[in-house]
């Protein structure tokens, strides 16, 4: 009977064992890391300065003197600079009618350039990816551009791609979601993401206001980063990933329709920016920032924002009304370090600098990555995060927030913890040292003060 008893327990003790094994196991492979990301810088003969600029404006006979007006006012308050880069297609003159190979090679040079540098960097060999990723919203040939790193880098015939389409700015953080869900269901994997943008096929001829504007604000860029769940690679990861919040209120038809491609008055083809995005960014920046509160922050801090909003509510004095916004709004910067805001202008910026309570040093980053990099759509948030590093801010166990929004209407975000001091220069590497500039004044300003004055 002793035996029998101790035989049994034996067993229970070792089914616990495993089970607590199993459950360990799983946890450690849940994890999602980030092993390193490399951002695309062009050559410097695809450098917009302010005279290809205007000569680029004025190629365009089908604009009238106020559109010609209209356009410089933008560029000049853009807070954009001379050093960021555009496709060589449109700098050669031919941006009415880009061939497909123009629009392959820009998308080519980005991918192939940064992975180059991502594989030697990480010392990982491409034949060692288990899952592929490529977000290029306006632009999807086929083979698709997952196939084409496919083909160039020999990959193994079991690797997952996903070409992701249409996701506008918010891209990034979409594409971390995916993988992340993957990593929920397989072991010890290695993800590849590429994230870009094809300017060549999309810039806009006609006169459409609305239209116009994307072709002031966004320029060639785009990152390739690379993830796993391998707890053993734990210790060369930059970060690890905390949590991930992504609204969409693409069910509301203003929300859908104020960020959108489609044809003008005359056919032509453009991306249409209305009136209500700012009302749209608004919702769906409230609607991310709930949910996400209650994972990024302090309990003390929930406590101290459920408090002030009972105040206010009981006791509607004149100071209370008075201090309303104070009262409601939540101080994020007791659970966010470091803030890796969407470069979608210098507005935007500054909105979500204020909505969020920031610090002209919080904004920073993004302010400086506008100016030297203009708006990148889905990459822009990986120039941000590198002028960190560069600039040395991000140390251990600090946690960086990213910030996206993007057509559909979305607005994503994601949490990540920083494992070990960072210092990379990346492709801020030679020009770190003159940021912040003394002054952010457009040098089109000294040309066409004029336009002031429209």
């Amino acid at each position: 009977m002793d035996l029998l008893w101790t035989i049994s327990t034996a067993l229970l003790l070792c089914s616990l064992l495993s089970i607590l094994w199993k459950e360990s196991d799983r946890r450690r492979n849940r994890n999602c890391y980030l092993l390193d990301f490399v951002c695309y810088k062009p050559s410097d003969d695809r450098k917009l300065s302010t005279e290809l600029c205007s000569d680029i404006i004025a190629r365009n006979k089908r604009l009238s003197v106020p559109d010609y007006k209209f356009l410089l006012k933008v560029v000049v308050n853009s807070g954009i600079s001379e050093e960021t880069y555009g496709p060589r297609s449109i700098i050669e003159g031919r941006e009415e009618c880009p061939t497909h190979d123009d629009c392959v090679d820009e998308v080519d040079d980005c991918m192939y350039r940064t992975l180059d540098q991502l594989f030697l960097r990480t010392g990982v060999s491409p034949i060692d990816v288990d899952v592929l990723v490529v977000n290029v919203s306006m632009f999807a040939p086929s083979p698709s551009l997952t196939s084409r790193i496919v083909n160039r880098y020999s990959m193994r015939e079991d690797v997952k791609t996903f070409s992701l389409a249409g996701m506008g700015c918010s891209a990034s953080p979409i594409a971390i979601d995916l993988v992340n869900n993957i990593f929920k269901t397989r072991k010890r994997t290695l993800a590849v993401v590429v994230t870009s943008e094809s300017i060549a096929p999309n810039w806009y001829c006609g006169t459409d206001k609305s239209m116009m504007l994307g072709n002031c604000l966004f320029r060639s860029g785009g990152c390739s980063f690379m993830l796993t769940n391998d707890p053993s690679l734990r210790h060369r990861a930059k970060m690890s990933l905390k949590c991930l919040v992504r609204a969409h209120i693409g069910a509301d038809d203003d929300a859908y329709s104020c960020a959108i491609q489609k044809e003008d008055d005359e056919g032509r083809v453009g991306f249409h920016l209305s009136k209500s995005l700012p009302k749209a960014a608004v919702r769906a920046f409230a609607e991310n920032l709930q949910r996400l509160a209650p994972k990024v922050l302090p309990v003390g801090e929930l406590a101290l924002y459920a408090v002030r909003g009972l105040r206010h509510r009981l006791w509607r004095s004149k100071e209370a009304k008075t201090d309303a916004a104070t009262a409601a709004r939540v101080n994020f910067k007791s659970g966010v370090d470091h803030f890796c805001l969407h470069t979608g202008g210098a507005a935007v910026i500054d909105a979500v600098g204020r909505a969020l309570g920031l610090a002209k040093y919080d904004v920073e980053p993004a302010r400086m990555t506008l100016h030297r990099w203009g708006n990148t759509s889905a990459s822009s948030l990986w120039y941000v995060l590198g002028y960190m590093e560069a600039k040395k801010r991000l140390r251990r166990k600090d946690r960086v927030l990213m910030l996206s929004f993007g057509a559909g209407f979305k607005c994503n975000s994601c949490l990540w913890e920083v494992l070990r001091d960072l210092n990379d220069g990346g492709a801020w590497e030679d020009c770190i040292r003159a940021y912040p500039p003394q002054t952010l004044v457009n040098p089109f300003m000294e040309k066409f003060r004029w336009v002031k004055e429209a």
